[in-house]
């Protein structure tokens, strides 16, 4: 069975995805806290934090004289300067200019990449390669996202050493001075002997890299990063830490693939699996329409217009270029009041009063691509709050967004917290009343930290 015949068979797309059993995005494997996920959160701000990325993302590994045609005929980003041992965020599109998802693209050698991110990309460019491309694909699958105490193994371990000591931490495993090469630049890097790839990276907001290396070298290399950082005060972040960063870093994690209705998309419909991302995605939120095209963002919307290159063909151009982008919503931080976090807060242990959608910590969302709608004071829609959880540097409940042109910074708006109706069928969700929380219109990344350290062009400041 593939994913056209579950369309088929149920009638509603939204329904269908409102209803998935698949429950919220998991970070596998990583435990969830090492010490406690406020410490490991204020660790990458004040000191330096090492992430685990090792289980939760997918790496495709793309080889082949046709790879780079493959990376240019799918994607938005321009190649024509994508050098050997630089990266790109990479984001494909629809054929209507709907957002399929992002991640990195590494480039390691003239004809070999790895894309690294959620699955719904790494599917996309693996139909593709199947339609005449002279490429050699492998997959290696993210994680289990419930292993029952089996062994897991991957082709490699990916962490990162973010903060602002990330650099003392860097030279101290290296045994010397490493150079801080430019943003989203690659290299090399010896750990305990081994010699290992990195990516001049920013995701907390201070300098930092990501590095990788062969999974059977992960025990050895982990502990040597954790015993030289250890004076510098380096934390491992945990599953439920790390989920926060993105809030105070501004990058949205989870667009919903704009796969579902376009009649040029059938064949990939009919490729994909009934157990397939795609098929089993949770969609969350206040937001509900009977249009899965609704719920579809395009590049501007998630703050990546500045990828936008019309110097090459890619599928979706001609939707591209018929869109006003002075006209589309535009990525934001919404900062929730603290009175009405605390209501939210409240709710499970006031017997007497209303039942809200649960508000977890640090990370509330409660699907895998979350909707929830944001009013204004006369309850107009004005956007949509994407990503929603708490900053534990920032003490507050942030969400990302993408409102109207028109909306200012420093606005007072409300997010819709809950579904209608008393809530879905998933099975992250109880019977609840929805409360209108007010939160106030703010930069994206909210990080000064973020704002101030970011390369420009990638995750820097797009609200005005």
């Amino acid at each position: 069975m593939n994913l056209q015949e579950v369309l088929d068979r149920a009638g509603s797309t939204v329904q269908l995805l409102r209803d998935s059993q698949l429950g919220a995005y998991i970070y596998p494997v990583v435990p969830s806290e090492f010490t406690n996920f406020r410490r490991e959160v204020k660790a990458w701000q004040d000191t330096a934090a090492l992430f685990d990325q090792s289980h939760h993302m997918v790496n495709l590994f793309i080889s082949g004289k046709d790879a780079l045609k493959l990376i240019s005929d799918t994607g938005i980003n321009s190649v024509a300067k994508f050098a050997v041992d630089t990266a790109k965020q990479f984001v494909p599109i629809s054929p209507e200019g709907g957002v399929i998802g992002d991640g990195i693209l590494f480039r390691l050698a003239e004809d070999q990449f790895i894309f690294v991110g959620r699955a719904p990309v790494a599917n996309w460019l693996t139909y593709h390669a199947q339609q005449g491309y002279d490429v050699d694909l492998r997959l290696d699958q993210r994680s289990p996202s419930r292993p029952y105490g089996k062994q897991v193994t991957r082709d490699l371990w990916r962490f990162q050493i973010q903060g602002p000591r990330a650099w003392e931490v860097i030279e101290k495993v290296n045994g010397g001075t490493v150079e801080q090469v430019k943003f989203f630049r690659m290299g090399h890097l010896t750990i305990a002997g081994e010699k290992v790839r990195t990516l001049r990276h920013g995701m907390a907001g201070a300098p930092g890299l990501e590095i990788w290396g062969p999974y059977e070298t992960y025990d050895k290399v982990r502990d040597t990063i954790l015993e030289a950082g250890r004076e510098f005060g380096l934390e491992p972040a945990g599953a439920r830490a790390y989920s926060c960063n993105t809030l105070e870093s501004g990058w949205i994690p989870s667009p919903l693939p704009a796969i579902y209705t376009s009649e040029e998309l059938r064949p990939y419909r009919e490729w994909l699996g009934a157990d397939s991302y795609e098929a089993t995605n949770a969609l969350a939120g206040s937001f509900v329409s009977d249009r899965i095209e609704d719920y579809y963002l395009n590049p501007w919307e998630l703050g990546y217009g500045s990828f936008v290159k019309f110097d090459h063909d890619f599928i979706g151009r001609d939707a591209l270029q018929a869109i006003d982008a002075a006209q589309q919503r535009r990525k934001v931080t919404l900062a929730w009041n603290h009175e009405d976090v605390g209501k939210l807060l409240a709710s499970p242990v006031d017997p007497d009063g209303p039942g809200y959608q649960f508000f977890d910590l640090p990370n509330a969302n409660y699907g895998s691509s979350n909707f929830d709608s944001i009013v204004d004071a006369d309850g107009n829609t004005v956007g949509l709050s994407l990503f929603t959880g708490y900053s534990a540097n920032e003490r507050k409940a942030l969400s990302l967004a993408t409102v109207n042109p028109d909306v200012p910074l420093g606005a007072e708006v409300r997010v819709i917290w809950g579904e209608p109706d008393g809530g879905s069928r998933k099975t992250t969700v109880q019977p609840h009343e929805q409360f209108a929380v007010r939160a106030i219109v703010s930069p994206a990344p909210y990080s000064v930290m973020a704002r101030d350290s970011y390369h420009a062009g990638w995750r820097t400041a797009v609200s005005v």
